[in-house]
Order: structure tokens, then C-alpha cells, then sequence
């Protein structure tokens, strides 16, 4: 149905307005996420919601993993929403990734140290205290072991 504005101005509807363009600086991944192959198409109806989907299908894929030490782990990771598609939904599935977070957040605390603390900065810049140091920590950390 045409609109007409004040004046007789003809007002055309845009017709992209239902879709959504990908913003330039986005990246669409498409990957089959199960195992098996199917054994022959089938049709499947009634699905209404994305949910519906999730739920008819139940997507999950094996994943390897290699830590730094060049050993494999091999988990696997369920989809039964969207969410699970991102990197919290993601890491919350992986005890992998999990500890890789951990390590990570640990690393960015003491980076956020030698950069804010002073005296620990002063330590470290003189060979004889940055030893001491040193020391103390090898002391800690066999202490903790031996409780273990």
C-alpha cells in the first residue's frame, strides 16, 4: 500500500528494513558441529524458536585442546543456546579453557603490579634484592608443595 505525505509526495518503503546487514567489522563463522554425518535429509517442522531448534538437534562438537607443554586434552562442547556460542559460554563448559583464564587473570595481575608498585619495581632493578626475592619465593612455593 502506497503512503502519500502532505503534498501528494509519494514516500517509498525500504524493503531491507526486515534483514540486518553484518557490520563490516564482524566475521561469521559457519562450522558443523556434530560428528556424525547425516544419514539422509530430513524434514523436520514445527520448529517456531531458535530454542526449538537447539533442543531438536542438540549441536556438540570434540575439541582438542594442547597446552604449553605440547599435551592434548580432549573435551566436548554442548550448544543449547546462543550464549553458549560466546567465549563465556565457551569457557564455562571447558575446565581447559577455565585454568587458561585463571592463568591468564593471574598474569595481568602482576603485570598490573610492576607497573603501579614502586618498591617492587625498585627490587627487581637491583640484582642483589631481586635475588633475595627470588629466594623468598622459592622457599614459598616449596613450602606449599610440601602441604600439599
Amino acid at each position: 500500500m502506497q503512503e502519500y505525505g502532505i503534498g501528494g509526495t509519494e514516500v517509498k518503503g525500504d524493503a531491507s528494513e526486515a534483514f540486518a546487514e553484518i557490520p563490516q567489522n564482524r566475521t561469521l563463522l559457519c562450522e558443523k558441529l556434530t560428528g556424525d554425518a547425516p544419514i539422509k535429509p530430513q524434514i523436520v517442522e514445527g520448529l517456531q524458536t531458535i530454542d526449538d531448534v537447539f533442543e531438536h538437534y542438540k549441536p556438540e562438537i570434540e575439541v582438542d585442546f594442547e597446552d604449553s607443554e605440547g599435551a592434548g586434552k580432549q573435551e566436548k562442547l554442548s550448544f543449547r543456546g546462543l550464549s553458549d556460542f560466546g567465549i563465556k559460554g565457551i569457557t564455562a563448559q571447558s575446565s581447559f579453557l577455565q585454568d587458561l583464564t585463571i592463568e591468564k587473570e593471574q598474569y595481568q595481575k602482576i603485570i598490573k603490579q610492576l607497573k603501579s608498585n614502586k618498591l617492587l619495581r625498585k627490587t627487581l632493578e637491583n640484582p642483589e634484592s631481586k635475588a633475595d626475592l627470588l629466594g623468598v619465593m622459592y622457599a614459598l612455593i616449596k613450602e606449599l608443595e610440601e602441604t600439599r
